[in-house]
């Protein structure tokens, strides 16, 4: 999909909300308290037929641990709601900057996959799991950029490389272009980890600059904001460089 385009996927999906599966959810805008602060976060209840993606039991909260879907909206809400399949996150952010609640935080679903350090099972109840959608890695080809779904027959274009707010180029784990995420999503995330670390008593600590892309069993255990690539030495590259980390820590630290 042209990067143009995800913004009529997503208000497609707002006006009517049946997801890449076909599965027709119900969703209330709603607005909480930040906790200890005079802001508020503003989200999406969203809810499928059937609420069999996430176990109903609560475990204590010691981290928050950011991903990227490689995907969009509808595909990823399909994804992460699928029934009895268990692969999930408590939330989603749209391109547009809207957060989706998919089911309470204090639940949990396995979001970290095999290989974690420190267990898939553990380490997934300890922690809230947030999906940022974004398409993620990318492939030059002339002057335009190829998802990572592309194939021979059927490309797939993001953009052309003169769109240069689209994408970065920066090397990480075998790629050289990443897809940019949205100043919308930017500000929603950051309002939403103040919420979550107010909430479940979380330190506002991000990895050193040294430590933000290792997967070390300290870094797995870390008490605070993660993501993906420190719970798995191979094959995951969500969140990596092409990801403004100082603006967010500054903004979750403010």
């Amino acid at each position: 999909m042209r990067v143009e385009m995800i913004k009529h996927h997503e208000a497609s999906f707002r006006k009517n909300p049946v997801d890449a599966h076909g599965k027709k959810h119900t969703m209330l805008k709603k607005a909480i308290e930040i906790p200890g602060e005079e802001g508020e976060m503003r989200y999406v209840d969203i809810k499928p037929p059937d609420e069999t993606y996430f176990y109903r039991v609560k475990y204590p909260k010691q981290q928050i641990v950011l991903h990227f879907t490689m995907g969009y909206l509808k595909g990823d809400i399909a994804t992460l709601t699928k029934p009895n399949y268990h692969v999930s996150v408590p939330f989603e952010l749209a391109r547009d900057g809207l957060i989706y609640n998919l089911f309470p935080s204090f639940y949990w679903s396995y979001h970290l996959g095999r290989g974690t350090l420190g267990g898939n099972r553990y380490r997934s109840r300890a922690s809230i799991g947030i999906e940022l959608s974004n398409i993620g890695q990318l492939t030059r080809d002339g002057e335009q950029m190829l998802t990572y779904y592309s194939k021979p027959s059927r490309k797939d274009i993001y953009c052309k490389m003169d769109q240069k707010k689209a994408y970065m180029k920066t090397s990480f784990k075998g790629w050289d272009y990443f897809a940019t995420f949205t100043d919308a999503q930017y500000k929603s995330l950051i309002v939403l980890l103040r919420y979550l670390t107010a909430r479940y008593s979380i330190p506002r600590k991000f990895l050193p600059v040294s430590k933000r892309y290792k997967a070390t069993k300290e870094t797995a255990h870390f008490k605070g904001i993660v993501s993906h690539v420190n719970f798995r030495p191979t094959g995951k590259t969500d969140i990596g460089p092409a990801f403004d980390w100082d603006r967010l820590e500054k903004g979750v630290r403010a």
